[in-house]
């Protein structure tokens, strides 16, 4: 049941809905490529940003996979370095208190992936910048978002003033119906 609950987004299915209204821009992203390895972290870095912020599900990983894509270890490698390590998980489900209220889920993904996992409140696109601005250290203007999907991972970096970086789902083995049906939008 709390999987399923995991697939529904009442804040996502608002934020669609708006786009209706005029808001198309908070689905733009900054940068699209197809996958991290298009990044080029290091000008990034010199850029004067000071921190990532990665969905995991279909950016670094396949869904629900408890290893980084092997096609993409060496980019995340790289841009670990340019960063220094300055990165964190931001999931809807592992380190969400509503679905990982003990940070299992967080542990586990964070030994698995050797990246922090953000321990929050609110689901994406909804939640606010605040407990990234206290990770970091630094205003979420600071702050990359890179993520597979517009209406959440996109959105709320675009709602937070950080550079979104858009890149193509790895896969749609284990994607929910739903998120299917909203990709073709």
């Amino acid at each position: 049941m709390a999987k399923m609950q995991q697939n529904f987004n009442s804040a996502g299915v608002g934020l669609f809905l708006s786009l209706f209204g005029g808001r198309q821009s908070l689905a733009l992203p900054h940068i699209a490529v197809p996958d991290i390895r298009h990044v080029d972290w290091e000008g990034l870095r010199a850029a004067g940003f000071r921190g990532l912020v990665f969905d995991k599900d279909n950016t670094l990983s396949e869904p629900f996979a408890l290893h980084v894509e092997p096609r993409l270890q060496s980019s995340l490698s790289r841009c670990m370095a340019a960063f220094e390590g300055r990165a964190v998980l931001y999931s809807n489900s592992a380190g969400l208190k509503q679905y990982d209220p003990d940070g299992k889920e967080a542990e586990q993904l964070e030994a698995a992936l050797g990246i922090p996992v953000l321990r929050h409140t609110e689901k994406k696109p909804s939640g606010g910048s605040a407990e990234l601005e206290a990770h970091f250290g630094c205003p979420a203007s600071d702050l990359i978002m890179v993520g597979d999907r517009y209406l959440t991972d996109i959105a709320f970096g675009n709602r937070h003033g950080m550079l979104t970086v858009h890149v193509q789902p790895l896969t749609s083995k284990g994607e929910p119906l739903g998120v299917l049906l909203v990709g073709r939008l």
